[in-house]
């Protein structure tokens, strides 16, 4: 990805990508980015991102689409947050609906499940280009599907103390996601009207729908756009863009869960094992 506007001194970026990695790879969790480097701001720590990202790479990992986050009032009052934030998913933490994931192969910290709608485009979008802002209607015409999913998220940073700083040098709090298949748009119908029922073993545990999210999940896939014009880069096309939580997050504890959108959008389910 292009270089953000950050003047962060690479080996430092470098230093705590490496560590955000390490906490990835073995489960074992860091102190708050934010109190031990106090001077980060938001552009330092997505500079952090993209070298935790090198460092992915570097480990044999793809990115295999992105994600927006903290898009519901909900998800930021439960983080403390008051903006979005985006991300990457990778090849190796992308799993089919019906998968059953292990907690402990993918040495997870405390980690948390949301239901969200995923996004595929039939053409990259860029805000800035020519000047022009993408809107949600240039995401909704960009579309060539939108489907059921879930992420699962976690933190690198203990008991979860981040601000927006850490989860943004944290890859946005990404852990990975569990992808249903795609309708078109027009035969998902209104997706702020959307609603949506999370349940774990058959008990449903939330509930939300689609305005939840920015107003709309094509406004988040806008804003995302946008945001990475402004950095240089573009959405991609093809590849699943997770829109943001129509709720606030629970614990993955085992069991399993299912997402419902209704008879249009559909259902994603994941079986959780410890």
């Amino acid at each position: 990805m292009p270089s953000p506007p950050s003047s962060l001194d690479l080996s430092r970026a470098g230093a705590v990508a490496t560590a955000l990695l390490d906490a990835f790879e073995t489960g074992r969790p860091l102190d708050p980015i934010s109190a031990t480097h106090a001077d980060l701001t938001v552009d330092d720590a997505y500079a952090i991102q993209r070298a935790l990202i090198a460092g992915h790479a570097a480990a044999g990992r793809t990115v295999t689409g992105r994600k927006i986050g903290l898009t519901s009032a909900g998800i930021q009052q439960q983080l403390g947050v008051d903006q979005p934030d985006f991300g990457v998913l990778f090849d190796t933490h992308t799993f089919g609906d019906g998968a059953t994931v292990s907690l402990a192969a993918l040495h997870t910290i405390t980690p948390r499940i949301e239901g969200e709608v995923g996004f595929l485009l039939s053409r990259p979008l860029a805000g800035g280009v020519g000047g022009d802002a993408i809107t949600a209607q240039d995401v909704r015409d960009a579309t060539a599907g939108v489907m059921p999913v879930f992420e699962l998220i976690d933190s690198r940073i203990r008991d979860w103390r981040i601000t927006l700083v850490d989860t943004v040098a944290d890859n946005a709090s990404c852990l990975g996601a569990v992808i249903a298949d795609h309708v078109t748009l027009p035969d998902a119908g209104p997706l702020p009207q959307t609603k949506m029922t999370l349940a774990r073993d058959g008990e449903v545990v939330m509930a939300g729908e689609g305005s939840a999210v920015l107003g709309d999940p094509a406004e988040a896939v806008a804003w995302l756009a946008n945001e990475l014009g402004r950095r240089g880069d573009e959405l991609p096309a093809g590849v699943p863009i997770l829109s943001g939580s129509l709720t606030p997050a629970i614990d993955a504890t085992p069991g399993v869960y299912v997402a419902d959108f209704g008879p249009l959008l559909g259902t994603v389910t994941v079986t959780i094992e410890a």
